[in-house]
């Protein structure tokens, strides 16, 4: 009797590994949506386009990037959560609905530790951007003014609970600085009135404020990373202003629903990977102030439960809840 369990266990596995192998041998056998839970036009949207072309050409099938915006990404994080687990619903997302939503929102439609991670796409450092004339060049120099004018110092954000809200708390918090927020309703709003000197500073990725600063409309005053970034190489870190621990990037990551099976997932991985390190494709994200990642599906996890303890970190010294 147990040499027939033994034989019919062994049978059970082989059969899972060639039906696993034919699957991700099939697959994909029809289009594929990327759905990008924020409007189109942002990083979000352009870097998922830019490596949806590149999978479509590999795989010889359409690869159709859907925008669902609303909720401050949960909408769309949703519909890939409900959907089939068969590889051909994705989500390509920043960190809100997979790292930040979860310690932000009293309750969420969905539980993002369940979707299975593909490979981080690339990292967006966020930048200290100022209006031309404060009388401030550095971090250093913003602390000072900071301290020296308590409770006068203004920045702007994307909106409450916003990656640029959150990482200007975790600066004033770092810093021991006391700060006024202005949450606008996005990222376009508040760059402008940071351009029109009617707001202090704003704490964001660099993509969307580098060609004001390039234009010499807004300035850089220190980078929110471990390291400097490509993107502007000339801009020094929080670290190397003494604020260690001011890490607060922007990212943009893809999950497949929960129960995707590990063979598409493998197979998904690689080919995005791969095209994260085509020369024009590096190129590109580049260009949009993005740097490329494309890890493995096991580096993604292990990366997003360091942003998870991070944001939470950050969210609960603010007090920050939204319904």
């Amino acid at each position: 009797m147990k040499v027939r369990w033994l034989l019919a266990a062994l049978l059970s596995i082989g059969l899972s590994v060639l039906g696993c192998h034919a699957i991700a041998q099939a697959w994909p056998s029809k289009p594929i949506r990327i759905i990008v839970p924020f409007p189109a036009g942002g990083s979000a949207d352009v870097l998922a386009r830019i490596v949806g072309e590149k999978l479509s050409t590999r795989w010889g099938q359409p690869v159709v990037v859907d925008n669902r915006a609303g909720a401050g990404g949960n909408i769309g994080a949703e519909a890939v959560y409900r959907a089939d687990p068969d590889g051909y619903t994705l989500l390509s997302s920043p960190p809100g609905p997979l790292a930040i939503n979860q310690s932000l929102y009293r309750t969420l439609p969905f539980d993002p530790t369940k979707f299975v991670p593909i490979t981080v796409l690339a990292i967006v450092p966020n930048v200290i951007t100022a209006r031309t004339d404060l009388p401030a060049n550095s971090i250093r120099e913003l602390i000072a003014y900071a301290k020296a004018n308590p409770g006068k110092v203004v920045y702007a954000s994307q909106g409450n609970g916003s990656t640029s809200h959150l990482s200007a708390a975790m600066f004033a918090s770092l810093a021991g600085v006391d700060l006024v927020h202005i949450p606008y309703k996005g990222e376009g709003p508040a760059l402008t009135d940071i351009v029109g000197g009617r707001v202090d500073i704003f704490v964001g990725n660099i993509a969307a404020a580098l060609k004001f600063q390039q234009a010499g409309k807004v300035k850089f005053l220190g980078m929110a990373s471990a390291k400097r970034s490509p993107v502007a190489p000339d801009i020094p870190t929080g670290a190397e202003a003494g604020l260690n621990g001011f890490i607060a990037s922007a990212w943009f990551a893809m999950v497949a629903p929960p129960g995707t099976p590990t063979a598409i997932i493998q197979t998904i991985n690689q080919a995005a990977t791969e095209a994260l390190h085509l020369p024009d494709v590096q190129k590109r994200y580049l260009d949009q102030g993005a740097e490329p990642v494309g890890n493995s599906s096991a580096e993604m996890a292990a990366f997003v439960r360091e942003e998870v303890a991070r944001w939470q970190k950050v969210i609960r010294s603010a007090n920050v809840t939204l319904n």
